[in-house]
């Protein structure tokens, strides 16, 4: 009998297979199998039951991840009462600036992009709806964290580390707690470099009307285009004023 400490062990490889899928983009038996140090056989057995429920298709003698995924995140998140008051705001906030806008949630202790928008003036970004990320590496990640107790907050350092993702990555827990306290005598946080070379981010917190941090939201764009004046003042307001509406919304609508 499984408890919380004896996880099924068929279906921990299912998942595993499915996010070497995901890794590898596609792949057949055998790259699955070497990429999780698996049998062959164990490898086929569940690639052909995630095919036969149409999780998986196969593309030549490759597999690939089905559009299920896509219904089911869609259906989670289509029924979420943020998502569908802050979507048509962070539409307004990417046609106001040009540039991508954001809204993130804490998931498991990382950041989970839960909706996007492109204003005109917008360039390629990696983000997509899903994509996870250490919360101390964005605008919108430290927003969050500074809404969090300390000792939640060094739970998630203690879980997921600080990584190096650019030259410009916070990777220091003192370091970190001082920004968080600058975040919040400020009311908003804001990212340099920290995740993507030239990219500079604000973001601000969500929060319910018992003080607990539902998300928060941010713009992103070039730095050549976040400077000064508009870095440290207007995308700033804009963004604030953005958290202020959403959450009054969350509370009546």
């Amino acid at each position: 009998m499984a408890t919380d400490d004896a996880p099924v062990r068929a279906t921990q490889t299912t998942i595993r297979v499915i996010r070497a899928l995901r890794e590898l983009d596609s792949a057949g038996v055998s790259a699955v199998a070497e990429h999780l140090d698996v049998p062959t056989s164990t490898a086929f057995d569940h690639l052909r039951t995630l095919e036969q429920n149409e999780f998986v298709r196969r593309e030549g003698n490759e597999y690939v991840l089905g559009s299920q995924f896509l219904e089911i995140g869609g259906y989670c998140r289509s029924n979420d009462h943020l998502y569908r008051i802050a979507e048509p705001e962070i539409q307004k906030m990417a046609h106001k600036t040009g540039e991508h806008a954001n809204l993130m949630i804490e998931e498991f202790g990382k950041g989970v992009f839960y909706a996007k928008a492109e204003g005109e003036d917008a360039f390629q970004l990696d983000t997509h709806v899903g994509k996870r990320v250490h919360l101390q590496t964005t605008g919108a990640g430290k927003a969050i964290l500074a809404e969090l107790p300390d000792e939640e907050v060094e739970g998630i350092i203690d879980t997921h580390g600080l990584p190096r993702i650019t030259d410009q990555t916070i990777t220091d827990r003192e370091t970190l707690f001082e920004e968080l306290d600058a975040v919040r005598d400020q009311g908003f946080a804001t990212e340099t470099e920290e995740r993507i070379q030239g990219v500079r981010c604000v973001g601000a917190a969500l929060t319910d009307g018992d003080g607990d941090v539902l998300g928060a939201v941010s713009v992103s764009g070039p730095k050549s285009g976040m400077q000064d004046e508009r870095f440290f003042e207007d995308i700033p307001e804009l963004v604030l004023r953005t958290a202020n509406v959403i959450e009054v919304n969350m509370k009546y609508q």
